[in-house]
């Protein structure tokens, strides 16, 4: 059925995006559904086995998959992300790499029964955890912005690295072994080093010019960083190879720190084109192993390393290239256990293999299966236990969907209490002082800064905020900012108030392409809402029974009142919108703006019943 390149490549991208979605449907690890994927099409059910199916592009597209994927990681490296936590970082990318590489070489010698050879720069290998496997687990799990910025930085800056080290021991070996290698080898090695980190300096330096001076025209930004970053990872791994990985990490910090407005607009475009690459080379490499490999994973040697490597080695490594720094003992515990191995081990280990079987090394061949154990282990350890040790932790912003609101006015302070009265995170911003007077005066999280601010990013934490309602009294400055978060938040959580002129021409058009879904129903405008706030208007909730429907609600509804927002028992909820009638259930809660006379017209019945009931008392 599946006997042609382009059939091949059509169920590596359905298993890979469908993966992508059953992980999100039923809420699982995504790197391990993919996974599991390439093992049933690959190695169990013999489908397909990638590495004989595209024969010798296998490799180039593997490694410039993996050269784009840790570009695109690199990019989000800026050093304004980890004020405070500078010292950390640095020492677990040096200090603890270092460890690592050491306690992990020893674990393999003394634990696997490796040479000292084999145990070296397997050692350095395995010290990489890397985007391919970290970013989707950070997307994943929410973690709190200190952790969170910590793991993506050790993953990306330290990918490269280990496949340096392995390179970098390989010599070392090759030097004190074998007598035709001399120091000049050595020599070249730390050259090439630094030729590839100045080659993705340069490039990247380049890249920044020509989009800062309008060199490049916008339709070829993106096609034209792809290009060079392929070309700088081909020409640096031509001198050197594994370098490549090193070019173009340094060629993405060097743009992430040049703060180019053009660069974002691209961010998210790379970061689709992202999750495309992972989801297919994740499929590709574990549909590519073969049924011995997978029988030696149970070799009680494997095992016992994997376990080691596990609860040893990895959190020694961070306990102790972390002794004082700003990090919690919470914080240390949780990146101590966090450390999935990915994609770079596979392909380099392969390599190494090789490299090392060809060369006579004994023990060569329990590579492929020592470095899948270690891989498949981890990103399943892992994949499954961050969320809960998180939120163990308190290092999880895991809870009901927050809402950020922006524009502070009398009906947004009122919205934001009501939603925090329901333990709804919310957080209202603005630009004024004034604006955001009610909010402070009522208690309400606020953040006064331009939301649309490249600044924001670094100094306000949105993570916790699935939904953003843009409630100014500028209607396209809403559509403006519903549209910029589309990427991050999706449109069908991003809501603005009513347009001022309900009846100008096709307004739905405009908003059908820009803007998000308009709240509640037409004529409900910034100057109504506040409007009606001033007059007396409260938020009520009503909570609707098998007796009580939505459509009895709807009936006995009092005119003028509106309905906000409703809430399901799960805690999950959704605003009325003009777009998409919502139909609540019984169970559900239904929060609506009233009008002053409905606690008038309470209060009136209120005392009509307890005249009632005075006037049924016995007679004493």
């Amino acid at each position: 059925m599946f006997d042609s390149i382009l059939s091949h490549l059509m169920l590596i991208g359905v298993l890979g995006i469908g993966s992508q979605w059953f992980a999100w449907r039923f809420r699982m690890p995504a790197i391990v559904v993919m996974s599991v994927a390439g093992l049933l099409i690959g190695p169990i059910f013999g489908i397909m086995t990638p590495s004989e199916d595209f024969g010798a592009l296998f490799n180039p597209i593997i490694s410039v998959a993996v050269a784009i994927i840790l570009f695109e990681g690199s990019l989000n490296l800026d050093y304004r992300e980890i004020r405070g936590l500078g010292k950390s970082v640095y020492r677990i990318i040096t200090l603890g790499a270092f460890l690592a590489w050491i306690l992990g070489s020893l674990t393999a010698f003394f634990v696997a029964g490796l040479s000292w050879a084999i145990s070296f720069v397997i050692g350095g290998l395995f010290i990489v955890t890397g985007p391919t496997v970290i970013l989707p687990l950070l997307r994943q799990a929410k973690l709190k912005a200190r952790p969170a910025a910590i793991l993506k930085w050790e993953g990306v800056v330290v990918d490269p690295l280990g496949a340096l080290l392995a390179v970098f021991a390989f010599e070392i070996i090759q030097f004190l072994t074998i007598d035709t290698v001399t120091a000049e080898a050595m020599l070249l090695f730390f050259l090439a080093s630094l030729f590839a980190i100045a080659l993705g300096w340069a490039c990247g330096r380049g890249i920044g010019w020509m989009f800062e001076t309008g060199f490049v025209p916008e339709f070829l930004k993106s096609p034209i960083v792809f290009t060079v970053v392929i070309a700088c990872f081909a020409a640096a791994d031509e001198v050197m190879h594994e370098t490549g990985l090193l070019a173009v990490t340094a060629m993405g910090m060097t743009l992430a720190n040049m703060h180019i407005a053009s660069l974002s607009d691209m961010r998210h475009f790379k970061e689709n084109i992202s999750v495309l690459l992972i989801s297919g080379i994740f499929i590709m490499i574990t549909a590519s192993l073969d049924r011995a490999t997978l029988l030696q994973v149970f070799d009680p040697r494997i095992m016992a390393y994997v376990i080691l490597m596990l609860l040893i080695v990895r959190p020694l490594s961070i306990w102790l290239s972390t002794i004082n720094t700003e990090l919690s003992f919470k914080e240390k515990a949780l990146v101590g256990w966090i450390a999935p191995r990915g994609i770079v081990a596979l392909t380099v280990a392969g390599y190494f293999a090789n490299v090392l079987e060809e060369a006579g090394y004994p023990g060569a061949s329990i590579v492929t299966p020592l470095t899948f154990a270690l891989v498949f282990s981890t990103v399943c350890a892992h994949g499954f236990t961050i969320g809960p040790l998180a939120r163990k932790l308190g290092l999880s912003l895991e809870g009901k969907p927050g809402v950020i609101i922006v524009g502070g006015s009398s009906f947004t302070t009122s919205l934001a209490r009501t939603l925090k009265e329901m333990n709804i995170p919310v957080l209202i911003t603005d630009t004024s002082f004034e604006q955001l007077f009610n909010a402070r005066k009522a208690g309400i999280p606020y953040y006064r800064g331009e939301i649309l601010s490249e600044q924001t990013e670094y100094y306000l934490d949105m993570t916790p905020y699935e939904k953003l309602i843009a409630a100014t009294d500028r209607d396209s400055y809403n559509s403006l900012v519903c549209t910029t978060f589309v990427p991050e938040i999706g449109r069908n959580d991003l809501f603005q108030l009513s347009w001022h002129d309900p009846d100008r021409e096709h307004p739905d058009d405009l908003v059908v392409r820009i803007g998000g879904r308009i709240l509640f129903e037409k004529g409900a405008t910034y100057a109504e809402l506040n409007r009606r706030i001033d007059e007396g208007y409260h938020f009520v909730q009503t909570k609707l029974t098998k007796q009580y429907n939505y459509k009895k609600y709807l009936e006995e509804m009092e005119e003028d009142t509106l309905p906000i927002v409703n809430f399901k028992p799960t805690g999950k909820f959704d605003f009325f919108t003009s777009e998409a009638p919502l139909k609540p259930e019984a169970g559900d809660t239904i929060i609506s703006l009233a009008p002053p006379v409905r606690m008038e017209n309470k209060i009136k019945s209120s005392l009509e019943n307890r005249k009632d009931e005075d006037e049924n008392l016995p007679v004493q």
